[in-house]
């Protein structure tokens, strides 16, 4: 059985930091697309970075310069350093494995076939 699992979500003033984490467990990523995404209250769910298998990373121009993506595939797990963050960027994250390389459409949620179950993100101003 394949499971995403996030953590690292929580609280923070504008222009703190946090850590997410993506532990995916039932199957080895290495070679497929990592994406997060986010959601927040009344809007879509939105593609904020993804990382391919040979580790390119490809990011949202509303989070480049402040988010980094990376992933540790001996110990399957994606992350996402989020700096400087905004009160905008307030939401649930969600990490999603998809079964083919990010390519133009990385941001596209029909891409993935595995979701975790998100973790909430709040930034206060």
């Amino acid at each position: 059985q394949v499971q995403l699992v996030e953590s690292g979500g929580g609280s923070v003033q504008a222009g703190g930091s946090l850590r997410l984490s993506c532990a995916v467990f039932g199957y080895a990523y290495s070679s497929d697309c990592m994406g997060w995404f986010r959601q927040a209250p009344g809007k879509e769910r939105e593609g904020v970075a993804a990382v391919d298998g040979d580790g390119t990373a490809i990011y949202a121009d509303f989070v480049k310069g402040r988010f980094t993506v990376s992933q540790d595939n001996a110990k399957n797990t994606l992350y996402l350093q989020m700096n400087s963050l905004k009160p905008e960027d307030t939401a649930i994250y969600y990490c999603a494995s998809s079964w083919a390389s990010c390519g133009g459409n990385w941001y596209e949620i029909m891409k993935y076939r595995y979701w975790g179950q998100g973790t909430q993100v709040t930034v206060a101003s």
